[in-house]
């Protein structure tokens, strides 16, 4: 008995390892901050958790934010890379279908990928919970861009994506690139070139917002400023980057109004925004999962890239 009890330990210690090296087995992993996190709180409790056969990252998982690095093949590298933010309501990170695919479909025409494991917020954790993901997100950008050269990339074409809450950091960083949430080591520009947002959450206003997204980020009652502050449909301006969106108008989740009110705002200060509003699709289909239109947006996507200059290779 006591040998069958050792043997499923050493067996479930094995798989731990084989779930925890799956999503870097076939690609570099690059620390964001080398330990030194701004605004940490150490705290022990906090370990690794995977599950791989949901594609989430657990929310406690993440106290060592990193980038997960995917090189466009040689052949058909463009000079672009795009910074991916896996959604999941700053709790959790559906980094395989929100993540990992994605960089493997970037990667397929030309394009460099980065998937971001961001910090998700938490008191536990964070001196500010609010700004903890905008560090990260922030810092992702300037490492990508400072280190362009060594990795083949155009430090004029570098994008950030967003799936859902990941679309509220993408939007967030595209909106607050200048927000001194952190000490930079240098004067590297935390600006995106461009953004695309998949089914994003913008807002935190009443009415538009995902609550759960909403609460995790500012908590349960926020100042009217806040709420303010962290609506990146209030945040645009003129120099916000050029922005590709999708999202179903039965999205029972996230509102679609947060992309129409978001869309408005480039408009409004002439930025280049294309919008795809899809009859159907829901929330969270990720590349796609239906013979349905919303299905398509990765093509969109690949003309809208190639038609703004961010050059592509090959085809789909």
């Amino acid at each position: 008995m006591k040998n069958t009890g050792l043997r499923q330990t050493v067996l479930a210690f094995i798989c731990l390892l084989a779930i925890s090296g799956s999503l870097s087995a076939q690609t570099k992993v690059i620390d964001l901050w080398n330990g030194k996190i701004p605004g940490a709180i150490q705290n022990d409790q906090f370990k690794q958790m995977v599950d791989t056969a949901a594609g989430w990252v657990d929310k406690t998982a993440i106290t060592n934010p990193c980038l997960y690095y995917y090189p466009a093949p040689e052949a058909k590298a463009t000079g672009t890379a795009v910074i991916i933010c896996p959604g999941g309501a700053y709790w959790g990170l559906a980094i395989k279908h929100e993540g990992e695919q994605v960089a493997k479909w970037l990667n397929s025409f030309g394009v460099t990928a980065f998937v971001l494991k961001y910090r998700l917020p938490d008191d536990r954790i964070m001196e500010n919970k609010s700004i903890g993901p905008m560090q990260d997100g922030q810092r992702a950008i300037r490492v990508v861009r400072s280190r362009a050269k060594e990795w083949g990339i155009n430090p004029a074409k570098i994008g950030i994506m967003g799936f859902s809450a990941g679309g509220h950091l993408a939007s967030t960083i595209s909106t607050h690139f200048n927000e001194k949430v952190y000490e930079p080591v240098d004067s590297t520009s935390a600006r995106p070139d461009f953004s695309i947002l998949i089914y994003p959450v913008i807002s935190m206003e009443s009415g538009i917002t995902h609550w759960g997204s909403r609460e995790n980020l500012i908590g349960k009652n926020p100042s009217p400023e806040r709420v303010k502050h962290f609506s990146n449909e209030l945040q645009v301006d003129s120099v916000t980057p050029p922005a590709f969106m999708v999202h179903s108008m039965d999205d029972g989740a996230v509102s679609v109004q947060n992309s129409v009110g978001y869309a408005m705002a480039l408009k409004q200060f002439k930025v280049p925004c294309e919008l795809h509003l899809y009859q159907s699709g829901g929330h969270g289909y990720g590349m796609g999962r239906s013979n349905n239109t919303e299905s398509t947006w990765p093509e969109a996507c690949y003309r809208w890239l190639k038609s703004n200059g961010f050059g592509t290779a090959g085809e789909l």
